[in-house]
């Protein structure tokens, strides 16, 4: 059993390469300040671990672990790591932090994910983000290659069963929504007006293909931590704090499942497969297997990828809400809105708050953990025990998914 004393995350509406940061600069300081607002002592920490996916392009800086020796004087030797899974990295490094915690070795882990993103033009984003993409490959002709690769399977959806715009953009809608109570996103004083939301071609431009601007989730300078625990440290970090180890947040089950990095080769091995992404819905369904649930009755709400509005639409079938290609009828009645059925994203999501994405996965765990523990603010889904995150690199080339639940 791992546990999650707790965490912290940086204000995504900020540009650190404006305010002259650098992506240690960010590190140093989500560090810092984690290491506060969870009363932990930095020589507490055992072992330190890293996601971030472009850091070498964007900062051209790697080897991004050194940074935790800047930190305080006490983490210095700290065995580190980075990892990197495109946007799943962040899950990817919980769960190696995780693996070293049930294996005996350390009993406290540092957990940081981290990207510096908006230093760059739009366009040579895009291009760095490419990289999660089988290069040279597939989408050579798309000038925004994740767009175009979400945009397919919006195709690929519209072909099976079809698919309308209207409920793509109640989901972007939805979650730009939810962004507005969240105090670290990005678009919290964004404004909107009437064909926002609409098949507009002034108001809601076209990027690439079938995805248009409020489709897409928003490229952010940002960071998360989390320290994960064992069980007798947990206990030890609890009763410091006048409190029972149950009332802390812990991660009950892990899902992990890759696939062709080809979108196209995804296709081709999932055809006559009840879902587009069986890989996906493999990583869903162990996540919770090993947290001893059945199926989405037993989850209370969810932190699921948004990098675009399709993969939400995926993602509400493949989470079982609906049967494959029916998520319209989940978003028609409401079923992921805050009191709804299954409140999906109150955080706003990837549309909503940001995606700096090695950090995405890290502030999915923060987040879900804030859920079952009751400290998630005006976005707190009322009575959440349990929350289950879904977190995707690539063309979901790599699927981590968590679930999170409070004992008592």
């Amino acid at each position: 059993m791992v546990y999650v004393l707790g965490g912290w995350q940086s204000d995504f509406a900020r540009n650190w390469d404006r305010q002259g940061m650098s992506i240690g600069d960010g590190f140093v300081d989500t560090v810092r300040n984690g290491l506060e607002a969870t009363s932990l002592d930095a020589a507490e920490i055992e072992s330190g671990h890293v996601g971030n996916f472009v850091g070498d392009l964007f900062a051209r800086q790697g080897l991004l672990g050194g940074f935790f020796a800047y930190v305080d004087p006490a983490l210095d030797g700290l065995p580190t790591a980075r990892h990197e899974a495109a946007c799943a990295s962040g899950s990817v490094a919980v769960l190696a932090a995780a693996a070293e915690i049930e294996a005996g070795r350390y009993d406290l882990a540092c957990v940081v994910g981290i990207e510096l993103m908006r230093n760059v033009s739009g366009q040579t984003a895009a291009e760095h983000l490419a990289a999660a993409a089988y290069a040279g490959r597939e989408f050579a002709d798309a000038a925004f290659v994740w767009p175009r690769a979400f945009s397919d399977l919006a195709e690929e959806y519209d072909q099976r069963w079809g698919l309308k715009y209207e409920h793509l953009a109640r989901i972007a809608e939805v979650n730009f929504g939810n962004a507005r109570r969240n105090p670290n996103a990005q678009t919290r004083g964004w404004q909107f007006g009437p064909d926002s939301f609409t098949e507009d071609d002034t108001a809601n431009p076209v990027v690439e293909g079938r995805t248009r601007k409020n489709d897409c989730g928003q490229i952010t300078d940002g960071a998360a931590v989390v320290f994960l625990a064992s069980p007798r440290k947990a206990a030890e970090y609890a009763a410091r704090r006048g409190a029972p180890v149950e009332s802390l947040a812990r991660i009950s089950g892990w899902g992990h499942r890759s696939a062709p990095i080809g979108y196209r080769d995804k296709l081709r091995m999932s055809e006559g497969a009840s879902h587009v992404f069986p890989q996906v819905k493999r990583a869903i369904d162990d996540a919770r297997a090993r947290a001893g649930i059945g199926g989405v009755e037993a989850i209370d709400a969810v932190e699921t990828h948004d990098c675009f509005a399709m993969t939400e639409y995926m993602a509400i079938d493949h989470l079982g809400l609906t049967a494959p290609g029916e998520a319209w009828k989940a978003i028609e009645a409401g079923d992921i809105e805050m009191g709804g059925r299954l409140p999906i994203n109150p955080s706003g999501g990837l549309i909503g708050l940001g995606h700096p994405v090695g950090a995405t996965g890290v502030r999915m765990l923060l987040d879900a953990s804030r859920q079952v523990t009751g400290q998630a603010g005006d976005m707190q889904v009322e009575n959440a025990r349990r929350v289950q995150t879904l977190n995707i690199g690539g063309s979901t080339t790599t699927t981590v998914s968590f679930v999170v639940e409070r004992a008592a």
